[in-house]
C-alpha cells in the first residue's frame, strides 16, 4: 500500500474527538476539494505491506484503542485496504474509515465506522457522493458536511433531510472549512465560515447534525502535519 504517514495524536473530529488515535494515512486522491488541507497526500509516500503498517500500529498503540484509516481517499487502495481493516477489528482495534463516499463502500467490513465526508458545492467537488453507498450506512456510521458558507450549509441542511440522515447513522456532522494555507493563530479566525454564525443557522433550522470543529487545529498549529 502506499502510505504518506502513520502517527499517533488526538483524534480531532467526529464523535471520537479528544480520544487518543493512530492515525494511517494512505496516498492518493481523486478528487481536488479547494479547501483541502492535506494536498501533500495526493502524490509521494511510501510503500508498505500490510505487515508493516500492522507491526507500526501495534508499536504506536500496542493495547488496541482507536484507528482511523485515512487519507487522501482510502478507498482508492480498496484490494490490500480491506483485509487490512479486518485484521484491526479482529484484533480489537475500533476502526474508524475517513471516505468521500465517491467510491464503492459495500465491501467495508461490518464492524468499520465509516466517517463519510460528502461534498458541497464550494469545495468544487459537490454531487461526487454516490448515493448508492446510501444504503451501505449502518446506525454506528457517521455523514460529515465541511462547509464554507451559506450555500454549503443548505446544501447540506437539505441533503441530511432529503435523505433522513439523522435516521440512518449515529452522528451528522457540520463543519466549518479551514483556510489550506492557515497557521500560526490557533483559533476561530482561520474557519472560511463563522462557527458562531453556522452554530445559529443550525438551531434555527432545527437541524438534526452536530456541530463540529477541528480539534487538533485549536491545540496545534493548523499548519502542523502528523497531529
Amino acid at each position: 500500500m502506499q502510505v504518506t504517514e502513520i502517527y499517533k495524536s488526538l483524534q480531532g473530529e467526529s464523535t471520537h474527538a479528544g480520544l487518543p488515535c493512530v492515525f494511517v494515512r494512505l496516498t492518493g486522491c481523486n478528487l481536488r476539494c479547494s479547501w483541502c488541507d492535506s494536498e501533500y497526500t495526493f502524490q509521494g509516500g511510501r510503500k508498505m505491506t500490510s505487515e508493516e503498517i500492522w507491526d507500526e500500529v501495534m508499536r504506536l498503540s500496542p493495547n488496541g484503542g482507536l484507528v482511523e484509516i485515512t487519507g487522501g481517499e482510502p478507498m482508492l487502495q480498496e484490494r490490500e485496504l480491506v483485509p487490512l481493516m479486518r485484521q484491526l477489528l479482529e484484533a480489537g482495534y475500533r476502526v474508524l474509515l475517513e471516505t468521500s463516499g465517491e467510491r464503492p463502500l459495500e465491501q467495508v467490513p461490518a464492524g468499520v465506522i465509516k466517517i463519510v465526508d460528502v461534498k458541497c458545492p464550494d469545495s468544487g467537488e459537490a454531487y461526487t457522493f454516490h448515493l448508492e453507498n446510501l444504503e451501505a450506512l449502518t446506525a454506528h456510521d457517521e455523514v460529515k458536511f465541511v462547509l464554507s458558507g451559506r450555500a454549503d450549509y443548505e446544501f447540506a441542511r437539505d441533503f441530511t433531510h432529503r435523505h433522513r440522515l439523522a435516521e440512518r447513522v449515529n452522528a451528522v456532522l457540520f463543519s466549518p472549512a479551514f483556510r489550506k494555507d492557515a497557521t500560526g493563530a490557533r483559533d476561530s479566525s482561520h474557519c472560511l465560515l463563522d462557527p458562531q454564525e453556522l452554530a445559529e443557522w443550525i438551531l434555527a433550522d432545527d437541524v438534526p447534525a452536530r456541530m463540529g470543529l477541528q480539534l487538533h487545529k485549536y491545540i496545534w498549529d493548523p499548519a502542523v502535519r502528523g497531529v
